[in-house]
């Protein structure tokens, strides 16, 4: 109990703890009581104590008695479980409507396999705020109860699975929803349950929510520019919003990492480098390297350096990544010489700059065609020594030689943010190819930005979700096929 003078200060300073409100249980285990389909009136069930879908589209509104059912600031924990293909959701800050969709409010994913309808194929992952901020990485397994925690504060969403921290949304000012759902906007109303198609099968065995002050906590609110308006709009179209080259560098740690990911609405993709010079050489020093790593929301990403790496790890500790990727900057010339040709010591002098270029589309080739990855990255780079010529040297010809080993052996290429390569020209080749890509930064420490370069060649190239590459699933991945 506070003190007289204590409590006296706290309320001065307005800075008294209010204790927790209690869980209130929105489903009873028993019936429907509370709740009210929308659509098909028999797709939403209980059987053995579980709410369950299983039949035509249906939205599942709760109408019952709890807060006179319309909720602002709230803290709502579901626990569930999602069979294999099951497309479902739960909507908040939304309404009761006969519709085909909620017309009003968010929905946060329950998608671990789904695969969309036809001629789509759906991204967004268990536990994305849907369109506005996504997961790409599935990270909850079918037929497997998880928790799903959803906190609304004011301005701030936050999306937590199973503990871990997933999705943390604060809404700019003014808002800024995706094209055609002007109705994303934080306010209030119920919650709903999504049973997608007929294919959804999905149960739920507790539904419970808390409710929060209406004071909500202080936050500082973005300003949406053009960036962050262009990756909301990539994300409602499908696209996956990722950065698939992102290296702990200049004492970045994982937890500063995600904290970005999540401010800016792009998921990450983590690489630790292996090779040659390297601190990890060895299959025990990558293990060792990847452990912080699992079970964190962001993809896994190895880097292999130099020509030797290929020799240097296993596919069975290299096939525990999510993609492999390299690029061609470091190789060994004709007359013996390794260099790097980031570093403009090793590169020295080139006298015959055509000649030199030669090498180098030669490089990529053989990296593209023998080495085991899945993204060719830094994909047009040459040495600073020629950049001003970057656009000469690259001519159709060359840019058509990488292109074809590339889609011939079904590497993705990235369009790379810190080198603002490839240029456009090879970008429009490689659509007409055929060749996905990826967004990357390689960024050299914490000066990531916010694929600025990607989004502005997806616009001047016209590229759509179906052109962007997304990691195989386990089997399919390149190690796997070219290392046995």
């Amino acid at each position: 109990m506070l003190r007289p003078l204590a409590l006296l200060l706290c309320l001065a300073a307005g800075a008294c703890a209010q204790p927790a409100a209690p869980w209130m249980n929105l489903f009873d285990g028993r019936s429907l009581n509370g709740w009210t389909p929308a659509e098909s009136k028999t797709t939403w069930k209980v059987a053995g104590g579980l709410l369950v879908s299983g039949g035509p589209r249906s939205h599942l509104f709760y109408t019952g008695p709890v807060l006179n059912s319309d909720f602002r600031n709230f803290e709502l924990e579901v626990e569930a479980k999602a069979a294999h293909g099951t497309n479902s959701g739960v909507y908040f800050h939304t309404q009761y409507e006969n519709t085909a969709w909620p017309q009003r409010g968010f929905e946060v994913q329950i998608c671990n396999t789904c695969t969309g309808e036809a001629g789509y194929v759906e991204r967004k992952k268990t536990g994305s705020l849907y369109a506005v901020r996504n997961v790409y990485k599935q990270l909850v397994n079918d037929d497997e109860w998880f928790t799903m925690n959803i906190r609304v504060e004011g301005k701030r969403v936050q999306v937590r699975l199973n503990g871990t921290l997933i999705v943390d949304y604060i809404e700019p000012a003014p808002p800024a929803p995706p094209a055609g759902h002007a109705e994303r906007v934080l306010s209030h109303g119920t919650f709903a349950l999504q049973g997608h198609d007929e294919t959804t099968r999905v149960a739920f065995r507790s539904i419970r929510v808390r409710p929060l002050p209406d004071q909500a906590p202080a936050v500082e609110t973005p300003v949406p520019d053009a960036t962050f308006k262009e990756l909301i709009r990539l994300g409602a179209e499908n696209f996956p919003v990722v950065d698939y080259h992102v290296h702990l560098k200049g004492g970045w740690t994982i937890a500063q990492a995600l904290e970005k990911s999540r401010r800016d609405g792009i998921f990450y993709g983590i690489a630790i480098n292996g090779g040659k010079g390297f601190p990890v050489t060895t299959d025990e020093q990558l293990l060792a390297a990847l452990a912080p790593l699992k079970g964190q929301p962001v993809f896994l990403a190895f880097q292999g350096e130099g020509r030797e790496w290929v020799n240097t790890f296993s596919p069975q500790v290299l096939a525990q990544f999510d993609y492999v990727f390299t690029d061609a900057m470091t190789f060994t010339t004709d007359d013996g010489k390794r260099m790097r040709t980031w570093i403009p010591e090793e590169v020295g002098e080139i006298k015959d700059h055509q000649a030199f270029m030669d090498t180098i589309v030669d490089r990529i080739v053989k990296v593209v065609s023998n080495e085991p990855i899945d993204i060719y990255v830094n994909p047009t780079y040459v040495p600073d020594v020629m950049a001003s010529e970057y656009d000469q040297l690259w001519t159709p010809q060359r840019m058509q030689r990488v292109i074809d080993a590339i889609k011939a052996h079904g590497v993705a290429v990235e369009i790379n943010n810190r080198y603002k390569i490839p240029h456009l020209a090879f970008i429009k080749l490689a659509k007409q190819a055929g060749v996905p890509f990826t967004c990357g930064t390689n960024n050299a420490g914490l000066d990531m930005g916010r694929d600025e370069y990607c989004i502005e060649m997806i616009r001047a190239a016209g590229l759509t979700w179906k052109d962007m590459w997304v990691p195989r699933p386990d089997g399919q991945k390149a190690v796997q096929r070219k290392m046995k």
